[in-house]
């Protein structure tokens, strides 16, 4: 059993980094040398969540830290988040942070809402053509 208890572990160390920084950080070199820009929105939606991912763990880290499953529940969201299968970060981004920000966007916000509104615009248009 140690040396069964041994490997998991070791795979697990392996397997972390592996899903959650080496393959994005690969499929995301391959989008940007790419010619179409459908992989690129899905790689920088994965940044994003997993940006946000990591700084709410920072902050939550004492309460994580007695939430024994939490690792393993992370790793299996983030693999959804990054398996092209899946394409998670894509539907993420497209169901939650796009609709914020247009609930953002059809508030209201004075001049700086207006930039951010153009920008959204042009994110907008640029990704459907």
């Amino acid at each position: 059993m140690g040396k069964t208890w041994a490997v998991i572990t070791h795979l697990n160390s392996v397997a972390g980094p592996s899903i959650t920084l080496l393959y994005p950080l690969y499929a995301s070199i391959c989008a940007m040398e790419s010619p179409t820009k459908v992989d690129d929105e899905q790689w920088l939606a994965y940044w994003i969540l997993y940006s946000f991912i990591t700084l709410m763990e920072m902050v939550a880290e004492p309460v994580l830290y007695w939430i024994p499953v939490w690792y393993p529940v992370k790793l299996l969201f983030v693999a959804w988040l990054v398996l092209p299968q899946f394409k998670g970060a894509s539907f993420i981004y497209e169901k939650l942070v796009r609709e914020q920000l247009r609930k953002y966007r059809s508030g209201g916000g004075g001049a700086a809402a207006e930039d951010h509104k153009v920008h959204i615009a042009k994110v907008e248009h640029d990704h459907r053509h």
